[in-house]
């Protein structure tokens, strides 16, 4: 169990949300921390994790609605906080509340992140669904029924084959949420300049600037449906088409793009699917 401020506090939450089994961390606690975020309570990351910081929220959302300010998420707080859990109603676009965030919070671990985690199913959500939809081979209509939560619940994926650090440094930023977002890779802190390498051998399938603020960007596909894509290059030392090997060459760290600064944002793609690099990564 995590880190909380009391274990009276880690017991009552767990009777209220099940803890995650899975370092994702639970989607119903995921939704609380945007239903505390959203009314200025919690500054937190939403990572569905039970800490500190989500207990003292929960604290100080009780004492705002009068409520015994224990950190216990009972029922009366349930209630002030109008929880509604997922899968006791279809989701689909224009819906809002904390149901909507908990879908936002398993999409984006399933490999699809929708923007902003803020409970609310607007084009950018409607456009994630679709795409695990379409990956997960349930129907595809943009509403988030009984088979689509079936498949959202199942092991978020993992890249099938082992892959090498693109460089020596250790990652700083690693895959999943961040704020009120998600990463959908890790980082790397390279000066600008500094080599990049190939994880695996592979094809070159894009070598340029890329649209989305990644500046120039090499991808390369290593076959079975995986991709690995290396972001915010100063340069790049590869042309499409072409065959590399593992542990090549491929491009100079940059800043790129919209970046504070340089780096190498890496990320391992599954039949499209973000996955964490590190269930590759030796």
């Amino acid at each position: 169990m995590r880190r909380l401020v009391s274990l009276a506090a880690a017991l009552a939450l767990a009777c209220a949300f099940p803890l995650a089994t899975q370092a994702m961390g639970d989607e119903d606690i995921a939704a609380l921390q945007v239903a505390l975020k959203a009314r200025g309570l919690y500054g937190g990351s939403v990572d569905g994790s039970v800490s500190a910081a989500t207990v003292a929220a929960v604290r100080r959302f009780q004492v705002r609605k009068g409520l015994r300010a224990d950190g216990v998420v009972g029922p009366r707080t349930r209630r002030a906080l109008r929880r509604t859990p997922l899968g006791r109603r279809i989701l689909r676009a224009g819906t809002t509340g904390w149901d909507v965030a908990s879908l936002q919070f398993l999409v984006a671990w399933h490999g699809f992140p929708s923007g902003k985690l803020d409970g609310s199913f607007g084009a950018d959500t409607d456009a994630a669904l679709r795409k695990f939809q379409r990956w997960a081979g349930v129907h595809v209509d943009g509403r988030a029924g009984a088979a689509t939560l079936a498949a959202l619940r199942s092991a978020p994926p993992r890249s099938p084959i082992p892959l090498a650090a693109p460089c020596g440094p250790a990652a700083t930023e690693d895959f999943g949420p961040r704020g009120n977002r998600f990463h959908a890779g890790i980082d790397y802190p390279l000066p600008a300049g500094a080599p990049v390498l190939a994880a695996g051998a592979g094809r070159v399938v894009h070598a340029g600037p890329l649209a989305g603020g990644w500046g120039n960007v090499v991808v390369i596909d290593h076959g079975g449906g995986v991709r690995t894509s290396y972001a915010h290059l100063s340069a790049t030392r590869v042309r499409i088409g072409q065959r590399v090997l593992r542990g090549a060459p491929i491009a100079l760290a940059g800043a790129s793009g919209r970046a504070s600064g340089s780096h190498l944002h890496f990320e391992v793609r599954v039949r499209g699917a973000a996955v964490d690099p590190r269930t590759a990564l030796a």
